[in-house]
């Protein structure tokens, strides 16, 4: 991933040095678990760890003889090993070490994405108390629906962001899972005991079954959990756009001094930052299917599935760490205009109280469809330019069934929000 939208964190996490580290990480707990069984001779662990290093140059040099990555690096590294170099990689194949590092790293990777979306919460949950009662219009499909207030919208974020860590954990389960069964995982020789022994060295668990690899579904259990986040940063970005339109202009990005909003036009605010959420949302989607398609490898495994993962699993954690970061200083810096949401939510004369006028109908008698026809009619009014209570007072089927204060009582915000409360308490804010 390019350094622009790459933490810090996650650039050290998938270095190839530090991809190789856990490589060395792997065979050196395969020799702990052989010497322990009895496998190679007392001692051997502790030559190799004292001595074992790799160099990337030497490695690169011996590639281009092996055609195999990893043969090159456990060359490399039993250059580096006098007459116990030769139990280094013993009994296993090259996934047992690639495919249980790489369970170390997306165990670190999703790790570090639960504790960014962790912190994205405690933005939301901050901005949604200090919004708690500021009073906004409600949209459906683009139009005024009902009266919410912005502390209620950032509560449905926060929410959906509950379930996402939810589903983080989930993943990062699912891939922490190591093996160390062999060419075709039969563990025809290295006994399962060793597997168990390595894995429980490592902070993992042993894959139930393999072959030569880990079946792929759980790395795209992962990618799913991935795609669904970056579609709910997706939609919360999308929202703040559509709010900063400047007819509507309820919130806008934090605009810095000497910042430029385009070279042509210097009035410019455009609402940058959220739209580069949602353009790399639709990077992290299509890095899914390419994902799903690996889990069809043939027989007892094919190469298909190394070079996507070799592209889309740091790129893909790297994106959505940097989105989470990124979209949790936009929320903190947000800039929110209650008066303009307050302006919005009055505009065509309480329209939106219109359900409360049907149902006050119905309540004194009226059937569901009289009701609805009373109060549509006089909606259309207000959508024709009317003040939609004045319509509603001065109309005679109105006048006929409520009181000047029933009519009133039927255009209360408060109604709208009595329940804030309930909301606010269930998700802990």
């Amino acid at each position: 991933m390019i350094d622009r939208y790459t933490t810090p964190e996650m650039r050290r996490l998938w270095s190839r040095e530090n991809k190789t580290r856990r490589w060395l990480d792997v065979e050196i707990a395969v020799c702990e678990g052989l010497e322990h069984f009895g496998y190679i001779p007392p001692g051997t662990t502790a030559k190799i760890s004292q001595n074992a290093r790799f160099d990337l140059a030497r490695i690169d040099e011996l590639e281009k003889e092996t055609r195999h990555d990893v043969m090159a690096f456990v060359k490399n590294v039993t250059e580096n090993l006098g007459e116990e170099g030769r139990f280094l990689h013993y009994g296993v194949t090259s996934y047992d070490i690639v495919d249980t590092a790489l369970a170390l790293l997306l165990g670190e990777a999703c790790d570090q994405i639960i504790a960014r979306a962790k912190a994205l919460n405690e933005v939301i949950r901050m901005r949604a108390r200090e919004h708690k009662h500021t009073v906004m219009i409600g949209r459906t499909h683009g139009i005024h629906a009902e009266p919410i207030t912005f502390g209620f919208k950032l509560a449905t974020w926060l929410d959906e962001m509950n379930n996402n860590i939810e589903r983080l954990h989930q993943a990062r389960e699912a891939v922490r899972v190591g093996k160390v069964s062999g060419a075709v995982g039969t563990h025809a020789n290295i006994g399962p005991e060793v597997e168990r022994y390595v894995c429980e060295r490592l902070g993992l668990k042993p894959a139930p079954i393999s072959t030569q690899i880990i079946a792929r579904d759980r790395h795209a259990q992962l990618m799913a959990t991935l795609a669904i986040l970056a579609g709910s940063l997706e939609r919360f970005a999308t929202e703040i756009r559509n709010l900063a339109r400047t007819e509507i202009r309820e919130v806008q990005e934090y605009f810095a001094p000497g910042q430029k909003g385009s070279s042509a036009m210097p009035h410019k605010r455009n609402p940058w930052n959220c739209e580069t959420i949602c353009g790399l949302a639709r990077v992290v989607r299509s890095n899914l299917f390419p994902v799903l398609e690996s889990m069809a490898t043939w027989h007892e495994r094919d190469l298909t599935n190394s070079s996507v993962e070799r592209i889309v699993l740091p790129d893909t954690t790297t994106l959505v760490d940097w989105m989470l970061q990124k979209f949790a200083t936009i929320l903190e810096k947000l800039e929110v205009y209650p008066e303009n949401m307050r302006r919005n939510l009055e505009k065509m004369g309480g329209l939106v109280f219109s359900e409360q006028i049907m149902l006050a109908l119905i309540a004194k008698g009226l059937s569901r469809e009289e009701a609805y026809m009373v109060a549509q009619r006089n909606a259309a009014r207000a959508w024709a330019g009317e003040d939609f209570r004045q319509a509603i007072a001065s109309d005679p089927d109105v006048q006929k069934y409520l009181t000047p204060q029933e009519i009133e009582e039927a255009f209360s915000l408060q109604h709208h929000l009595k329940n804030l409360e309930h909301t606010f308490q269930a998700l802990a804010i």
